[in-house]
């Protein structure tokens, strides 16, 4: 990526606050405690015609024990990698701390290699901008000390000069747009993040068995099948009862976003607990919100003496509670042996590609009316429904308009028969359908 910035530096010094600043939105989840933000986390934003992507990292911890913290130190050494100028920020009302010293040690392998600029946060006075100078003590940087105040945002705009005349192109102002999006979706711990790191063939976000690790929606590009996408990783949805802290609660808005913003929701279930309460409650959120709809039960290799009709008699009892839900497709997988782990990712752009299928209406008309002969609308009190013309609208998601005489008589089962008859004839596997009635 051109034009990158990446924010790093210890625990709790502001990062995720400048961040949201420089991207112009609430994206990166801030919170006193240490560790909130774990994974690499991009964002887009603009500055006298210059448009950049900036990484915010977790804070950088030298040998900790927590294995939360040796895995944000390899996040913060990937987007240092990554980056074409380096802000290393510090708190000037804290001073000059161990962890700065050891993170100023780590930087100096980069010096001369790449622009490093200390940002010296929380200067919201002429005297704590003075103070910032002490900063100078830690032999890091490209000679410039950048006193700001992240929260009322002074001082960044000169940093902004400084950084975006590193930048030789303009670059690009949305660089996701039109790019369908593909959002990993599901209960804590069901194994999302290993699924989009196994995909990506890095490790884009921080794996645990503890529940909860990932706290933002992390999104990566991924090219496959002759398709270029975005593949977002979610935090894990629980119940509300089951949510106690802010930062987690904060997760859990930031996962149903990432689902409300995406075109595809892969939705994971753990073959080990079967189908619980909180799964179908997602797959319902998914469909409420008219999302192309992958169900992907993950390890499968964890289930013993599995019979010919194991699989079958799982996607039954799934079918049974997601109903009348019915297109999503289902698909058993293992990332731990990689099994049928493409399949579903395969399968998720199919269901993209039919969110956007047209059908000519010519086909339409002989398909469907031949069907609506076969069977057609049940006489309700006494009057007959005549259907006489179906069409596709322009909308985002498939949706038929039937036109006919008494279209406020066409009953409920009426229209899963005619839904039944359009994905029989025409697919649309995994997409929800719309149907109306119009009078004609």
């Amino acid at each position: 990526m051109k034009n990158t910035i990446a924010i790093v530096g210890r625990p709790n010094v502001g990062k995720s606050t400048l961040f949201n600043r420089l991207v112009g939105q609430r994206k990166a989840i801030m919170d006193n405690e240490s560790g909130v933000t774990r994974d690499r986390h991009y964002g887009y934003g603009e500055w006298t015609g210059k448009y950049y992507t900036v990484i915010d990292t977790g804070g950088y911890v030298h040998n900790s024990e927590d294995i939360f913290e040796g895995e944000i130190n390899k996040q913060v050494k990937l987007a240092i990698d990554e980056a074409d100028v380096v802000l290393f920020m510090v708190d000037v009302d804290a001073g000059v701390h161990h962890l700065d010293e050891e993170f100023a040690d780590v930087l100096r392998r980069y010096q001369g290699k790449k622009p490093i600029y200390i940002v010296a946060n929380k200067a919201d006075t002429n005297a704590r901008i003075h103070a910032a100078g002490e900063f100078y003590t830690l032999g890091v940087g490209d000679g410039e000390i950048f006193p700001i105040s992240s929260q009322s945002g002074s001082g960044t705009g000169d940093l902004l000069d400084t950084v975006v005349a590193h930048f030789e192109e303009e670059g690009v102002e949305e660089p996701d747009a039109g790019i369908p999006k593909i959002a990993v979706v599901g209960r804590p711990n069901v194994g999302k993040s290993s699924f989009v790191n196994l995909l990506l063939g890095t490790d884009r976000s921080i794996v645990t068995d503890i529940a909860g690790t990932t706290r933002d929606s992390i999104q990566a590009r991924y090219n496959a099948f002759g398709n270029e996408f975005i593949l977002v990783d979610t935090a894990g949805l629980r119940r509300k009862t089951k949510v106690h802290e802010d930062v987690e609660f904060y997760s859990v808005l930031r996962s149903i976003r990432a689902l409300e913003e995406s075109d595809v929701c892969i939705v994971m279930l753990d073959a080990t607990r079967g189908i619980e309460a909180q799964d179908v409650n997602i797959i319902g959120l998914a469909d409420k919100n008219r999302k192309g709809i992958v169900i992907l039960v993950n390890k499968w290799d964890l289930i013993e003496n599995k019979e010919t009709n194991t699989a079958k008699e799982f996607e039954e009892k799934i079918r049974e509670k997601i109903a009348p839900i019915a297109y999503p497709p289902i698909i058993f997988t293992s990332v731990l042996t990689k099994q049928r782990v493409h399949k579903a990712i395969e399968t998720a752009v199919e269901v993209y590609n039919n969110k956007r299928k047209k059908v000519p209406t010519s086909e339409l008309n002989e398909v469907m009316l031949r069907e609506i002969e076969k069977y057609p609308p049940p006489i309700t009190k006494g009057k007959m429904v005549r259907i006489k013309y179906v069409t596709q609208l322009p909308t985002h998601n498939p949706v038929f308009a039937f036109f006919c005489n008494l279209p406020q008589y066409v009953k409920e089962s009426y229209t899963r028969y005619l839904e039944n008859r359009l994905r029989e004839n025409f697919g649309f596997e995994g997409t929800p359908i719309g149907i109306v009635f119009r009078k004609k």
